[in-house]
């Protein structure tokens, strides 16, 4: 076939010779054949848009109508609900051939008080139900991821689409109309609100790679420039696992090159047995090598660029397709790591797993390359690749301090790996520990301070107490010689008060032996001195026996009795003392003032004896 041609990306034409007819050609002509809403969502260039045209094609035959719309050119960047609705109500009415039947400004300005999803219900009750009875109505709606990019929910357009579905047991009409939507895209990420979702009423139609009974077209490029064509394909497709871009443009790398390198006859040798190893050699020259400078049209760089546009989430991402190339496959849980795995096309479910079925896939998307992206992204990429590389073991590898807080706040907005969030918390927990060993090593020191400090005291204490056992001892044997010294003068005072006494008791018993003696001498005056001064000397004495007081009274009163009944004897008495000048006695005036002051102040005295020395001088 000299005019055979592969088409690499976009729509092919429907009658391309390369298109590749799947069960998925058949699932869904059938069920929309069978009026059932039917998705199909999948990864880029797995040959969706090419689907639409077959099966719309296929059908517009069967004498249906059939438009398709294409979301991608209703804008995402500042395009309001407005413009968004009139737009597919404008595509509707271009595809249908409404131009010269309606017109389309009046008709909406009419319906200017209801809402954009209500407008677009009545023109297809009012427009297209009513312009094509009795015909089937088949709406294809392509590129529905890119609605992710607005800014408003569309949520209303797909209750929309439920809403047509469930009308048809109300209003048979509905029956007449039946919806396809294609895209890269999950029925959870086009919903924000599930209630209002058409696809749990709707058919998935999965999308699969070509199986090598399905791809026998695509033989028709070279199967006369090969000798063995059929094995030739066949290792094509085991490098490609099926995938319709990559399958397409290796079947033309193999045209072009039987095209610049034929043999005389026009066939490229390749020897039996060595198809393997054949287009193994090219598919790695002119795919694998320096893919991103040979990945036209682009692919491998979509795919690329798929895993890594999100930030947030291209670790944890880049951390299970890691697990997949370890392990071969892991049970699907439809986390959204898995969906954008899925979405990017890099693997595939197969009962109830995913698996990597397309090695040029899983060759440049190696373990490497998954590492070396995650280096990119982890701020600890060296401390991380050392302790899995010690076995997650060498705790001298984890972070500390400043470096694990700012992992920690890096990470806080991400989806990371379980290698990670191991790295992480292992860090923290030692991190943890350190910082307790540090407070406890600042408490011991802060305790053997306040010992040291306390034991100080204890060494002053002691030294105090011995000072002040000292000072009171001291101070103990001062006291009791103090005391000592006290008691002595006490006892000496006393001593000498009892001296004193018996001194004064004794002048006062001398005074009245010499009153008497004087009394018996008839010398009256020198006896009533006598007894006058016994009398004064007792009264400064304490505690004077009885029998002594009355003795000295009696003496006293004796001596005053015979004074005042001879004054004469006192006169000449007088005279004899000074005529014998005897100095050592006191003169006769001491005694009559002792006499007088005795006389007036004594009680036993008669008044008239108390003048007895007036005559005295």
């Amino acid at each position: 076939m000299t005019n055979y041609r592969y088409q690499i990306g976009g729509s092919l034409a429907v009658d391309a010779p390369s298109y590749v007819k799947r069960r998925a050609d058949v699932q869904l002509y059938e069920a929309l054949k069978q009026g059932e809403f039917c998705y199909i969502l999948s990864s880029r260039q797995m040959g969706k848009s090419s689907l639409l045209v077959q099966t719309k094609y296929r059908l517009q035959q069967e004498g249906f109508q059939c438009k398709s719309i294409d979301l991608s050119i209703m804008g995402s960047e500042s395009i309001t609900p407005l413009q968004w609705y009139k737009g597919i109500v404008g595509d509707l009415w271009t595809e249908f051939n409404l131009l010269g039947k309606i017109n389309l400004k009046s008709w909406w300005n009419e319906k200017a008080d209801i809402s954009f999803v209500q407008k677009l219900k009545l023109f297809i009750e009012e427009l297209l139900l009513i312009h094509f009875p009795d015909q089937k109505i088949f709406i294809f709606i392509d590129e529905v991821d890119s609605i992710l990019n607005l800014k408003f929910s569309v949520d209303d357009f797909f209750s929309l689409i439920r809403f047509c579905y469930n009308q048809r047991a109300i209003n048979p009409e509905y029956n007449r109309i039946t919806f396809a939507i294609f895209g890269v895209a999950t029925p959870s990420y086009l919903i924000q609100e599930p209630t209002k979702t058409p696809f749990n009423i709707g058919k998935a139609i999965e999308l699969e790679g070509f199986k090598l009974d399905e791809a026998t077209p695509l033989i028709g490029g070279f199967q006369k420039r090969v000798e063995r064509p059929q094995i030739v394909l066949k290792e094509i497709l085991a490098w490609t696992g099926g995938q319709p871009f990559l399958t397409q443009k290796l079947c033309n790398v193999m045209l072009k090159m039987s095209q610049m390198h034929p043999d005389k006859e026009g066939i490229i040798v390749i020897p039996p047995g060595t198809e393997a190893f054949w287009v193994e050699n090219f598919v790695k020259s002119l795919i694998i090598n320096n893919w991103e400078l040979q990945d036209e049209p682009e692919h491998l760089r979509t795919i690329r660029d798929r895993l890594l546009w999100n930030e947030q989430l291209t670790g944890r991402l880049l951390s299970v397709y890691q697990q997949l190339l370890q392990y071969a496959d892991i049970h699907i849980d439809d986390g959204r790591e898995q969906i954008e795995l899925l979405l990017s096309g890099l693997v595939v479910k197969h009962q109830g797993y995913l698996k990597i079925t397309n090695p040029i896939y899983r060759t440049i998307f190696n373990l490497a390359w998954v590492k070396q992206q995650l280096n990119n992204l982890r701020p600890y990429s060296q401390a991380f690749d050392a302790w899995m590389a010690s076995g997650r073991i060498d705790e001298s590898r984890l972070l500390r301090g400043k470096a694990l807080k700012d992992a920690q706040q890096w990470s806080q907005d991400k989806r990371l790996s379980d290698w990670d969030y191991q790295f992480l918390a292992a860090s923290q927990q030692l991190d943890s520990q350190e910082i307790e060993r540090t407070l406890e090593a600042a408490r011991a020191k802060e305790v053997e301070a306040r010992l040291a400090v306390e034991q100080k005291r204890i060494r002053q204490q002691r030294r105090a107490n011995r000072i002040l056992a000292f000072l009171t001892t001291g101070m103990t044997i001062k006291f009791v010689i103090f005391l000592w010294l006290w008691l002595s003068t006490l006892s000496q005072y006393r001593q000498a008060s009892v001296n004193v006494r018996q001194a004064r008791l004794g002048e006062i018993e001398a005074l009245i032996s010499s009153s008497q003696g004087h009394f018996a001498a008839n010398q009256p005056l020198k006896a009533l001195i006598d007894s006058i001064r016994a009398k004064r000397s007792l009264q400064k004495v304490e505690a004077v026996d009885a029998n002594l007081e009355l003795e000295v009274d009696r003496v006293l009163q004796q001596a005053v009795y015979r004074v005042v009944s001879n004054p004469q004897a006192a006169q000449l008495q007088k005279s004899q003392w000074q005529s014998e000048q005897i100095s050592e006695v006191e003169p006769l005036t001491d005694g009559c003032h002792l006499l007088r002051e005795y006389l007036q102040t004594s009680t036993e005295i008669r008044e008239s004896d108390r003048h007895i020395c007036d005559g005295i001088k």
